[in-house]
């Protein structure tokens, strides 16, 4: 039984990894710069965590806040923990709407 998977980059190059290799692996294995920028992956096309474990053949793209999905992802995420905070600090707010924009993300809140 093969346990290896063949990982296909951007750039047309391929490498063998063992299979269940995450994302943040596949990142460290390029840099350890990449590994701390890295936000998300996408496999075959589909955005992922970077803790995905990654059975078949697969291309995989390395998302970094340098891009527009990256920033999406991180504006996205991090409305989420600020709500969460707000919720905490001041019992009882109600969250309205809170999503990533443009240039950032806003939430509303109902005290």
């Amino acid at each position: 039984m093969n346990r290896e998977i063949i990982i296909r980059f951007p750039d047309g190059s391929e490498k063998n990894f063992p299979k269940g290799i995450t994302g943040l692996e596949i990142a460290k294995s390029i840099s350890q710069r990449l590994s701390k920028d890295a936000i998300a992956v996408k496999i075959d096309g589909q955005l992922r965590d970077l803790s995905s474990g990654i059975m078949t053949n697969v291309a995989i793209e390395i998302i970094t806040f340098d891009s527009i999905e990256g920033k999406h992802i991180f504006w996205h995420s991090t409305s989420h923990i600020m709500a969460q905070a707000v919720k905490e600090l001041f019992h009882g707010v109600k969250l309205a709407i809170g999503p990533s924009v443009e240039e950032g993300f806003y939430y509303d809140f109902d005290i």
